[in-house]
């Protein structure tokens, strides 16, 4: 009952709580206007692949929660919203269902909604490969995140303190299921020490879940009315410089999505000319649905995929791949932050189709 509890307060307070302080760095990428494009529009295309999974598009519901009967309507709406708008959907942390198996239905329910669309399964780090393999068809997922959230777990008055071993853990969890492994930051960002490590076992794409999006420290000090100073809030790297380093690290060999603060179409653009395969969005989706309800969020997400297109067409990019080839010019922080970590800005400038 602890864990259903606590499902609710963090479904409550991302309802509430506002994207930050620290900011996801997208705004210091920008991107090169063609204007000879040599396109039509017809010939562009939206479609891509992560870990060998076709989507129709490049972009991943990230569900916030699972695991407690009271919000079994939250995915239930989303996993409709995947279904009518062909998105792929991660479910919520599934420990939960683990734990206590009546909690299960809240996450059977996404795949009785959307019985054909591709859904991930998600837990931590922390559990057995057995667990890990109950999780995955327990929704008939097509692929595993684990999730690596330490920065929230020590806020957490019942969170876990010990995170040894997770390495040798997740290797073990690849080692037993013969699904895609997609490791995935929830909101402090991952840097190409760790994402090299990763590789080393086996993942088979990572999720970079950087700063800018919804921030889970802020939301366990609400969940335990805390007081934590804007230096905390902000602790991590900002998504769109974690994409750089984990893309660095470890593209083409290992696909990447950017999640973190992902909230404009043109911020899909630019994560997705850094390098990603796709990207991770979640609040933004739930609150739409919340407030304006299911239609009026498909329409949004429509316009969202409409000038995503135009944003590929006036870079000249007729497809995803193309993307990763045209200049990105990266400027202020982020540009001080890759120059000192030993990354050539002047790479991303100058690229050429």
């Amino acid at each position: 009952m602890i864990r259903q509890s606590r499902k609710l307060e963090h479904l409550k307070y991302s309802m509430l709580l506002d994207d930050g302080p620290a900011a996801a760095g997208f705004n210091d990428f920008h991107l090169v206007n063609n204007c000879l494009p040599n396109l039509a529009w017809q010939t562009i295309h939206v479609n891509t692949a992560i870990a060998g999974i076709d989507l129709s598009q490049p972009i991943i519901i990230n569900a916030i929660t699972g695991g407690a009967a009271d919000v079994m309507q939250v995915n239930q709406e989303l996993a409709e919203f995947a279904r009518l708008t062909g998105t792929a959907m991660a479910v919520g942390s599934q420990y939960s269902a683990i734990e206590n198996p009546t909690a299960a239905d809240s996450y059977k329910i996404v795949r009785k909604i959307n019985p054909d669309g591709v859904v991930f399964a998600n837990l931590g780090a922390h559990v057995s490969p057995e667990a890990a393999l109950n999780a995955v068809e327990m929704i008939g997922a097509q692929a595993l995140q684990i999730h690596l959230n330490a920065g929230q777990e020590i806020i957490m008055s019942e969170g876990d303190r010990n995170f040894n071993g997770y390495l040798s853990r997740i290797e073990a969890i690849i080692k037993k299921i013969d699904i895609p492994v997609i490791v995935k930051e929830v909101g402090c960002g991952i840097a190409q020490e760790q994402a090299h490590a990763l590789v080393g076992v086996g993942v088979n794409a990572i999720d970079v879940g950087g700063t800018g999006g919804t921030n889970f420290l802020a939301i366990e000090a609400a969940r335990g009315q805390l007081t934590l100073d804007t230096e905390m809030l902000s602790w991590g790297i900002p998504t769109a410089i974690s994409a750089v380093e984990v893309v660095a690290a470890v593209a083409p060999k290992v696909d990447v999505v950017v999640s973190g603060g992902v909230r404009t179409p043109l911020d899909v653009v630019k994560a997705l000319a850094i390098g990603g395969k796709a990207v991770g969005i979640a609040g933004p989706v739930l609150k739409i649905i919340k407030q304006k309800g299911l239609e009026n969020a498909v329409r949004w997400y429509e316009n969202l995929v409409l000038d995503i297109k135009r944003f590929m067409l006036l870079t000249g990019a007729a497809t995803i791949h193309d993307l990763q080839s045209v200049p990105l010019v990266i400027t202020g922080f982020s540009r001080e932050w890759l120059k000192a970590r030993g990354f050539s800005v002047e790479q991303f400038a100058k690229r050429k189709k």
